[in-house]
Parts: C-alpha cells; structure tokens; sequence
C-alpha cells in the first residue's frame, strides 16, 4: 500500500479569526499559550559531550512566558493561505535564518523524518537500544513518549562511566526537543531548524482558526523573532551589538521583570497591540535584523553562518509527515531583495498519510528540500527599508481589508496574562 499526500483545511479565510472580530464573543479571544516546562540544567560534566552536538546553543535557552496578549496579536495577522504576516509595511514571516540566529539550530541536514512505530514493541525495543530501558506502557502516549519519562530516567541517572553520560545526553536533547524546539510534546546531521519552524508554522494556523482557543509549539522563538523584528514593541530595549540568541533577551527580560517591575508592559490589552501593528510604518519593521551594525558578528560562532545561503530557499520544511511551506519569495525583503506579487501555489500544509510504519524518508515530497540548493533567491540587492511601490499597491489593493484590525474588533478588556 502506497503513501498518499493530502492538504490541511487550511485555505478557508471564512474561518480565520480576523472574519469573526466584529462579534463580542470572538473579538474578546484570548488563546492560551502552551508553555511546556524546560529541562532542568544539566550537569556540568556533560558540557563537552553537548558541545560536541547540534544542540548545544538552544540548551542555553529557557522558555519566554507571560507575553499571552503579544502572542495573539501575531496570530490575528498570520495568514494560512499565504504563510505569512500581513502588516501595514509587507508581508513577513519567521525565516530559517531567524531559527539560525536565535537558537543556533542546524539549518541544513537531512530532513527530520524517518520510520514512525506505530506498536509499543517497536517503541520498547527504540528505547532499549537508545536508553538502555524501556518505558511501561503507561510511560507512552500514542506512538511517543512522555516526557516526565525522560526526566526521570535523567535524574536517576548516575554519571560513573561514558555509556550513562551518552545516555544522560540523550534524554535532554530529547527534552529539549520535546519543550523548546517542537514545544508540542512531539518527538545522520539532520536539519532540526527547518523541522523546528515547520512546527511553528503548524502552530500559527491551526491558531489562526477562530475556534481554537490555545497555541502551542516554539513560542519562544515567536516572541525572540518579534522583538528582533519589532524592537519598538520590546518590553526592554536591547543593545543591538551584544544580542545574539533567545537566552540573552530571556536574561534581558528575566532582569527588567525582577528590577524594574513588568506591570505596564504586561497588563497591555490587545487592543494595544493591534493598534501598535496597525500603525505600523516603513523603517520600523526591520526587514535586514542581524546586519554587522545591530548584532555583532565577533559574538556569533562561525558554524550558524555555514550554511547561510539556504537561509533563503522557496523549500518545504519537513517533520516526519508534516509539510509547511517556506514562501521566502512571497517576504524576499527580509533578505535584500526586490519584492513582487506572489502567490502560495506549492503544496502547502500538506500532510503525508498511509499505512503505519512507513520509512516517511522515501517520500517524493521532500525532493525540493533535497534540491534546497537550487532553490535560493537571486536577485538585485535593494535598499532595506526601500518601498517598492508596486508591490505594495498590489498588496494592499489584495489584503488591504484585514490590515487594519483595530476598526474590525469591538473593544475589550483582557489583561496580558
């Protein structure tokens, strides 16, 4: 029996939340935001062992909470058709290079997919050979594992030879898998960024359905790309030379709530934020925001630039049987280059399904992401924050309706967390 592919219902703008914000019920949706816990620190005599994967940067990175009201405020603007923002200034969206350079992930790689186990056996006999133990029954969810699982195998676990330190290794790069990176419990040198944004995307639009009522995956990443983006809706200013991945804005934050108190900027109501992004003008968005004259490069270790030039390529991004799409040439700005009119015409939210334990890797889908290469934008250089007076006629002319959510919400009263 073959695999089949099918499409997600995700091209119905008559069920996306902005149709719904002229009803009370709905203008006043406030989405719970999903925060899974983080690992604990690990011990400090794994540190050479982490460093050694490609890991090591996101395990310094802890997860960004009470910023519930900012979160949905991005969802409201997060368009499924389009995979993307819809701002005042362009469309926009969370790029592979922004997974790059705030949690250090590797971008290129192998596709993070493979044989699922559809049957306890098949997990028990995984987990033997990986952990040396296998989990009860009651330890799994479906076809994986629960976390509190892992965390505890970790924390029985005695570091007295290198067997228990790989094993120790290998349940917090699981955790971290399952908190930060995916942040919905899910689970060669793979490309784990690209699966990671895959995972946010997922995340954006099933949120951005006027039904859904919590938002889950790699929220962290969400708010460290706003902040970098949208500096001017930052709770704390940053230094622009010293930034570097989500654990210094975490710390930066971390510092502002515990010093200088967070009640102004974390009781904002959403009707702050929308006003904030409808008023959105050219030059705010920063289009180019880790050039040498906001983030330092001395600072960034020369492996997240090694791959840089995929950063770029129009590729699906692939996590097991989940596709999300990376229109890099509906957003081309946010990497130097001449906008025009786009559409999403390749296979987007598609999902692979068929028989259980399938090898996902041999799926015909993925070869664009094989061919990623070939894929890259080229164009002219254009200056960053340089309108480009077509496109943006007919972008507004096509989406002007829903960029001004402030005249489309009847006003509430929700507090930020």
């Amino acid at each position: 029996m073959s695999r089949k592919s099918k499409s997600r219902n995700v091209d119905r703008p008559e069920l996306h939340i902005v149709k719904y914000l002229s009803y009370s019920d709905y203008a006043l949706r406030m989405m719970t935001c999903d925060h899974p816990v983080p690992p604990d620190r690990y011990n400090e005599r794994v540190e050479e062992y982490l460093r050694s994967t490609e890991f090591y940067h996101v395990s310094q990175i802890g997860v960004v909470q009470c910023q519930k009201v900012l979160v949905n405020a991005l969802v409201e603007r997060w368009h499924p058709d389009t995979h993307t923002f819809h701002l005042p200034v362009g469309e926009c969206a969370v790029t592979l290079e922004d997974v790059a350079m705030i949690f250090g992930l590797s971008i290129d790689g192998l596709p993070v997919t493979g044989m699922t186990l559809s049957s306890f056996k098949a997990l028990e006999a995984e987990c033997l050979h990986q952990f040396g133990v296998a989990p009860r029954k009651s330890d799994c969810r479906g076809s994986g594992i629960k976390l509190t699982w892992l965390r505890d195998l970790k924390e029985r676990l005695q570091l007295t030879d290198e067997n228990s330190i790989q094993v120790y290794v290998k349940c917090h790069i699981m955790l971290l898998i399952g908190t930060i990176l995916f942040g919905d419990k899910s689970g060669a040198s793979y490309s784990w960024g690209s699966a990671c944004l895959a995972h946010l995307y997922r995340s954006l639009c099933r949120a951005s359905r006027f039904d859904c009522k919590e938002v889950d995956g790699p929220l962290t990443l969400l708010l460290c790309w706003a902040w970098m983006r949208l500096p001017y809706l930052a709770p704390v200013p940053r230094e622009p030379r010293n930034f570097l991945l989500a654990n210094r804005l975490h710390y930066l934050i971390f510092t502002w709530y515990l010093h200088r108190g967070d009640r102004v900027y974390r009781y904002l109501k959403l009707a702050h934020f929308k006003k904030a992004l409808d008023k959105l003008q050219e030059g705010q968005f920063l289009w180019v925001a880790y050039s040498v004259d906001r983030v330092d490069p001395d600072i960034i270790p020369a492996d997240i630039y090694m791959h840089s030039v995929i950063w770029s390529a129009t590729v699906p991004l692939v996590s097991f049987e989940c596709i999300e799409w990376h229109a890099t040439d509906r957003f081309r700005r946010q990497f130097g280059f001449v906008q025009g009119e786009r559409n999403l015409n390749h296979a987007h939210g598609e999902v692979l399904t068929g028989p259980k334990n399938l090898n996902w890797a041999t799926a015909t889908t993925h070869s664009f992401w094989t061919n990623r290469y070939n894929h890259v934008l080229t164009e002219e250089l254009m200056a960053p924050q340089q309108p480009l007076d077509t496109y943006m006629y007919w972008y507004r002319s096509k989406y002007g309706d829903h960029l001004n959510l402030s005249d489309l919400a009847v006003q509430e009263d929700v507090e930020g967390d």
